[in-house]
């Protein structure tokens, strides 16, 4: 199994060729754990499988590292639009996720993708946890997303835990809990800290919860558009509204760098 691996503003992925290979459909889900723990495996945020459908044109199937299927990942779609454009060429290409078809366009490192409006943006809510209430915005983009704006004044430093998981499983969300974005506005932009549903802790960056944050941060005045999000890893992803936000398409553009490629050893695929 020939494996490359890549990360989107530090979200990493192993991402692997359909082509390649028919079955992997099939034997990759189990594997995936295996194959994303950060001492006994290649290590990784998720798994992604890049099947060619026609010229330009691909499927993309998402695991979390946990091993659930997810309908987006915004950083692993963008990763696999470099996969594309260094594997077969493609500059230009479209992807099937299991949220939307989404335009990618690959220059050099850089990768944008052209998303369609979220499919829910509810109502602000407080979300009470441990007696204090937070003022937080459910959005769903391909998967659910809880913004919420905070004002730390060690925000990069502070613990998340256990915040986060309490937040992110709160009995007043729907079914199945969401994503937790906390978003503070700076100078330059958006601050944000994503803890993520299947990785179950933060992430360095989360594509969808940046577009998530950044369409709630410029509908409510925080920042102009377009929004440059800083994430955890430092790595900034850019969001632009294309109409009036926060029920508006966006375009994404971010870094998409290349680690590494190779061989999953038998070894690993056995003790998985």
């Amino acid at each position: 199994m020939r494996f490359a691996k890549l990360h989107g503003a530090g979200n990493d992925f192993i991402l692997f060729d359909g082509s390649e290979d028919a079955a992997l459909l099939q034997t990759l889900p189990p594997l995936v754990p295996a194959l994303c723990h950060r001492r006994f495996g290649i290590g990784a945020d998720g798994v992604l499988l890049l099947l060619p459908l026609a010229a330009a044109r691909l499927r993309l199937v998402y695991w979390n590292s946990d091993g659930s299927e997810a309908a987006f990942c915004a950083n692993g779609t963008r990763c696999a639009a470099r996969f594309a454009a260094e594997r077969w060429g493609w500059a230009e290409m479209t992807i099937d996720t299991g949220f939307a078809t989404v335009a990618a366009s690959v220059t050099a490192g850089a990768v944008t993708l052209t998303l369609p409006p979220p499919e829910r943006v509810e109502a602000w809510q407080e979300l009470t946890v441990g007696g204090e209430a937070f003022r937080c915005r459910y959005v769903v983009l391909g998967v659910p997303h809880l913004v919420v704006p905070v004002h730390w004044s060690d925000f990069w430093q502070r613990p998340l835990l256990p915040l986060a998981p309490a937040l992110r499983a709160h009995p007043e969300l729907p079914p199945g809990g969401a994503n937790v974005n906390f978003a503070m506005g700076e100078a330059q932009g958006l601050a944000l800290r994503s803890f993520e549903r299947g990785v179950e802790g933060e992430t360095l960056a989360c594509g969808s919860g940046a577009v998530a944050a950044a369409l709630v941060a410029a509908a409510e005045g925080w920042t102009p558009a377009p929004v440059s999000v800083r994430t955890a890893s430092r790595r900034t992803l850019l969001v632009e509204p294309l109409k009036e936000p926060p029920r508006c398409p966006s375009r994404l553009t971010g870094p998409a760098e290349w680690v590494a490629s190779g061989s999953v050893a038998e070894e690993l695929l056995s003790s998985g």
